[in-house]
């Protein structure tokens, strides 16, 4: 944690580098393409991930109650615009360098079948979110989801009419996850520290899931240890899953990075999610992971209750895994980590609060040093977590020592309730933290 000091050898990297993970490596892919500007007849412009999320939004409020949605094709590194109607938007979309395809389902009816689904559908196990790839809404049902459920469900689907939503059945349970990148503990149960941030009255804080905020009101780096941070704001359930947990001691350095273990990735800003767009996951049970974004603005219906605005993703994550940094190679924070199903050996769908929406919940900035704005003056110097020490220095992180390995992860492992494991699977997994992630883990909520 930010307390703990780093040794040299774990140096910050910036992102788009190689990072290790055990015995494997994952490869961040260096910074895509430059875009090239778009003229009249020109072919599509060749888009970053960010870049492309840029465009969509200008031209959402170019085409208006034409535009019905868009992705970003990381393969031709192209953003792909849905049009309602065949006219001059399309032309307009082209020259601003979109590739555009004309589709039946505009923007309004598919929120309007949203709300059907949430007035008649709102069934624990059950999620929904519009996926422009196919121009439908994507339903998908746990495997609680059966019998008269099931039938509620298909039914509710039906009466939205053809081509506008379609049902797949997840193996797995949707819960919520908790631990993650840096391992934190309270009130018995195990989340993980997201991004570090700057409050609103410039102390240091950090992002974590809102399931966690409201679980316990102080966390601690450590088992058992002493509390660092007290929650000073939680959403879940409801219009999110975030918390604001602001650090006991007002000159706790708060780096803007992302321990994955022997190196740490620097996060530049934070950014909104492209579906199609490929970002990286830190969970302190399964290490570093990536997908792809697979729906925006996404509704879950957890045992505990109802959470919309979610970004839905094939990313794998497990219990402990809650809170946990989502983050593209380019180095923007795009979520926190909420729950799921599957795990990461079958896979599944993964739900994470949008970080955007988190930090203007709560009034608080990424990170620390002048991207923060919190210069030497915000309140300790170069100490306080605001200097050029920030976000590479070695008093700027969560050492090896900030969680997991051998010392943490000796409780057992239980999400929404439900038992997933017991001190050996949770010392096992803390163990592989250790090795992968440098940091903890312990009982899972």
């Amino acid at each position: 944690m930010s307390h703990k000091r780093i040794p040299k050898r774990k140096a910050v990297i910036a992102a788009g580098s190689v990072v290790a993970l055990g015995a494997a490596a994952l490869v961040l892919p260096n910074a895509m393409a430059s875009q090239t500007d778009a003229t009249e007849g020109a072919a599509p412009r060749t888009l970053k991930a960010a870049d492309a999320s840029d465009l969509a939004s200008q031209l959402a409020e170019l085409l208006g109650e034409d535009y019905a949605g868009g992705y970003y094709d990381s393969g031709k590194q192209q953003l792909i615009i849905n049009v309602v109607g065949d006219n001059n938007n399309i032309i307009l979309a082209e020259k601003k360098g979109a590739v555009v395809r004309q589709v039946e389902n505009s923007t309004a009816e598919l929120k309007a079948a949203s709300q059907t689904l949430k007035a008649d559908a709102t069934i624990p196990g059950t999620s929904w979110a519009v996926d422009p790839r196919t121009n439908k809404i994507q339903v998908t049902a746990d495997s609680t989801v059966t019998g008269a459920k099931w039938d509620q469900l298909e039914s509710t689907v039906q009466t939205l009419g053809a081509g506008v939503a379609t049902i797949k059945k997840s193996a797995g349970e949707f819960k919520t996850f908790v631990e993650g990148g840096d391992a934190i503990f309270g009130g018995g149960a195990r989340c993980s520290l997201g991004f570090n941030v700057v409050a609103d009255d410039g102390s240091p804080a950090f992002l974590t899931a809102g399931h966690c905020g409201v679980a316990a009101a102080e966390w601690s780096d450590a088992q058992d240890g002493a509390p660092i941070g007290t929650v000073e704001a939680a959403t879940f359930p409801g219009a999110g899953d975030f918390a604001l947990v602001k650090y006991d001691d007002p000159a706790t350095v708060a780096p803007s990075t992302v321990n994955t273990g022997e190196q740490s990735v620097e996060i530049l800003a934070a950014a909104d999610a492209a579906v199609g767009e490929t970002v990286i996951r830190m969970g302190s049970t399964t290490g570093l992971n990536d997908g792809q974004v697979t729906g925006l603005d996404a509704t879950v219906n957890y045992p505990e209750g109802t959470v919309t605005g979610l970004i839905q993703t094939n990313v794998c994550a497990e219990p402990g895994d809650s809170g946990g940094s989502l983050f593209t190679a380019e180095g923007s924070a795009i979520g926190l980590t909420s729950g799921g199903s599957g795990d990461c050996t079958v896979g599944g769908e993964t739900f994470f609060q949008p970080v955007t929406t988190a930090l203007a919940a709560v009034g608080a900035t990424l990170g620390a040093g002048d991207a923060a704005g919190a210069g030497e003056e915000a309140g300790a110097g170069e100490e306080a977590g605001a200097g050029e020490e920030a976000g590479a220095g070695e008093e700027a992180g969560a050492g090896e020592q900030a969680g997991a390995g051998e010392e943490a992860g000796a409780g057992g492992d239980a999400v929404g309730g439900d038992a997933v494991g017991g001190e050996e699977q949770a010392g096992d997994a803390g163990q592989q933290a250790g090795d992968a992630a440098g940091d903890g883990s312990g009982h899972d909520q």
